[in-house]
């Protein structure tokens, strides 16, 4: 496309009732977020940049970081680090605040909502004087298919 040329347009990220500021519609946008809807599990800025242009889809890599943290600061996609430490991202099926168990072999999630967590993260916050508080958990272990790998002597 020639330099100058808009192929964007500007659409709402979400509805907008949702207070989520427009974003430009892009073709690497689409293209990013078609990609995170074909996936189940969670997959960092790397993976998913290598899958794009194994498609022959054209986004460079700082695009794609761009367009995942847009995404995640929408809430249209889930961000957490992994056991290593990396950010990684998917499309929860689960909306609002929730939490995740991964496992630390396979890499499998699981969203799960936990009001005990929610309860103890209020009151716990409200004992330190700290108001406007949110938080994130992520439960790392070996899920049921790892841990019975494991038991056999396959892990």
């Amino acid at each position: 496309m020639p330099h100058g040329t808009n192929s964007a347009t500007t659409a709402p990220a979400a509805p907008a009732t949702s207070g989520v500021k427009e974003q430009r519609v892009t073709k690497q946008r689409l293209a990013v977020s078609a990609a995170l809807d074909e996936l189940d599990d969670f997959v960092s800025t790397q993976e998913l940049y290598r899958l794009l242009q194994n498609k022959g889809i054209s986004v460079s890599l700082a695009t794609a970081y761009r367009i995942l943290q847009s995404l995640a600061d929408d809430g249209l996609i889930d961000v957490l680090r992994n056991g290593e430490g990396e950010a990684v991202y998917r499309r929860c099926a689960v909306t609002g605040h929730h939490h995740h168990l991964l496992c630390r072999n396979c890499g499998k999630a699981v969203e799960v909502e936990a009001p005990a967590v929610e309860t103890w993260a209020a009151r716990t916050a409200a004992e330190h004087g700290f108001t406007e508080v949110a938080h994130t958990v992520e439960i790392f272990g070996l899920c049921p298919e790892c841990t019975a790998k494991k038991a056999a002597g396959k892990l």
